[in-house]
């Protein structure tokens, strides 16, 4: 990294972290924008058989197959509404330390604003709620409070390797290949 590099990350370090807000019936939520990949309109998926209601499908973008979940029907059981608002965000999902970042896509009710604030703005609220550990510290502004999200635990184990399968599961049954 050269100098330049180092002052302008110090210079975006103290003005605060930039985040992605979005809603989730009415209630606002915030993705830390250096998660975020690509922001799309939300777009016509493949639905995928068997797998929890809201894995929303796969989405085919530039000549990779992403995942894609509602967020909205995750946490509170109730999908994204169909608007011009609500978006379909790419976000870096790391599966193993050893691999790349993946893609994964994620439906977003209302992501069209952002928020700069430093990351220490966002406090505990007091509840350990082991079934979403993806919800992160909430902060509070004039509008009211926003909780932050963190994207490495959206997915529980099981569904991120129905949906991030390792490269030895993807060689099929083992049988030699001819």
């Amino acid at each position: 990294m050269n100098d330049f590099q180092l002052r302008r990350r110090q210079q975006a370090s103290a003005h605060g972290t930039l985040y992605l807000l979005f809603k989730i019936a009415e209630q606002r939520f915030a993705l830390d924008a250096h998660e975020v990949a690509e922001v799309l309109p939300r777009l016509p998926l493949k639905p995928i058989a068997q797998t929890p209601a809201w894995v929303a499908g796969v989405l085919a973008h530039r000549a990779a197959l992403i995942p894609v979940i509602d967020v909205g029907a995750l946490s509170f059981g109730v999908p994204a509404p169909v608007r011009t608002s609500t978006r379909l965000v790419l976000v870096h999902y790391r599966v193993d330390p050893l691999r790349p970042d993946l893609l994964l896509g994620l439906i977003l009710e209302q992501a069209t604003q952002t928020l700069r604030c430093q990351p220490d703005e966002f406090q505990p609220y007091g509840l350990d709620n082991q079934q979403a550990p993806y919800l992160g510290p909430v902060r509070e502004d004039a509008e009211g409070l926003v909780q932050r999200i963190s994207v490495q635990d959206l997915l529980s184990d099981e569904v991120r390797a129905l949906l991030f399968p390792l490269p030895e599961a993807q060689a099929g049954d083992g049988r030699e290949q001819p």
